[in-house]
């Protein structure tokens, strides 16, 4: 018996909640649906279902091969479509991942133009600083910035972005610019808690970098309230171009030591190693790297 057609029975049964509901719509009787589950969970050795004359219910196996099941009949359905003539739209459901301060800027109004574009797609994205399990939480894609690991997972760079020391006009003229790495001494440096330091191109061989410790009167373990502490003139800040570009366009901030200011790290899109990748999350790749790269988009 075929394989892919006891999945898509099992899947059928599963959500439509009967056998004689799966056979009304596959256009069989239930008893060869019937026989197409008993093959299909003899061949597993595993029971998926269990059935009465009165109700039917999936076990905790079934549940787990279900998802699995979905996705993989889902991905087949857009690995036809990615190559038959004319193809078809994006469909299903996409979950997503992305730091939060960048996914509420950069991630989230891109998830929602998606959408806009393919009414067939729904989404949930999880914004959180925290380094998700892709395969385990079932994350189709997730963003991320810096250079990335040796790891099963695949990645595609989508971008770069830069870090760059930032202050206030009125702070720079109460307590002067600086020109060099020395004159963050004298300066009040607002830091993540976490931070061992600034990063920054060494003055003295210009093709490494070094870590330079900092210190000032605040520190914070969120990076929108330092974001929010620069822009009130309380200190230097090293913030990401993603989050100051626009304050710097229109300047209510300022770069200082920008001659120093370390290479640009990688932005990624990462997801779990498939054959085939669903259309819908090739479309929202192919999204992120074009506004990504798009002229001026950062500033």
């Amino acid at each position: 018996m075929d394989h892919l057609k006891q999945i898509e029975t099992f899947v059928a049964v599963a959500t439509r909640g009967s056998l004689s509901a799966a056979a009304r719509a596959a256009g069989v009787t239930p008893a060869i649906i019937g026989r197409r589950l008993d093959a299909l969970e003899s061949r597993l050795g595993v029971k998926l279902l269990v059935r009465t004359t009165r109700r039917l219910s999936i076990t905790f196996e079934g549940e787990a091969f279900l998802e699995d099941c979905q996705r993989i009949l889902s991905d087949l359905a857009n690995a036809e479509a990615s190559v038959s003539a004319g193809g078809v739209k994006a469909s299903g459901h996409l979950k997503l991942s992305a730091p939060a301060g960048f996914g509420r800027r950069h991630v989230a109004p891109l998830v929602m133009r998606l959408l806009e574009e393919n009414p067939e797609v729904t989404a949930n994205i999880d914004l959180s600083d925290r380094l998700v399990d892709l395969v385990n939480e079932g994350i189709d894609c997730a963003v991320r910035i810096g250079e990335m690991p040796d790891s099963s997972l695949v990645s595609v760079r989508l971008g770069e972005m830069r870090r760059l020391v930032v202050a206030s006009p009125a702070y720079l003229a109460r307590r002067g610019r600086p020109e060099s790495l020395e004159d963050l001494a004298r300066h009040n440096c607002l830091s993540l808690s976490q931070q061992r330091g600034w990063v920054f191109r060494d003055p003295a061989d210009p093709a490494r970098t070094l870590m330079f410790k900092v210190s000032g009167s605040l520190t914070c373990n969120d990076g929108a309230v330092l974001h929010d502490w620069a822009l009130a003139g309380q200190g230097l800040s090293w913030r990401s171009l993603w989050e100051v570009g626009e304050d710097l366009r229109v300047g209510r901030l300022v770069g200082v030591l920008e001659h120093l200011a370390a290479p640009p790290v990688g932005i990624f899109a990462v997801f779990p190693e498939r054959r085939h990748l669903p259309l819908r999350v090739r479309l929202f790749i192919d999204l992120l790297k074009n506004t990504y790269s798009s002229p001026g988009y950062w500033e």
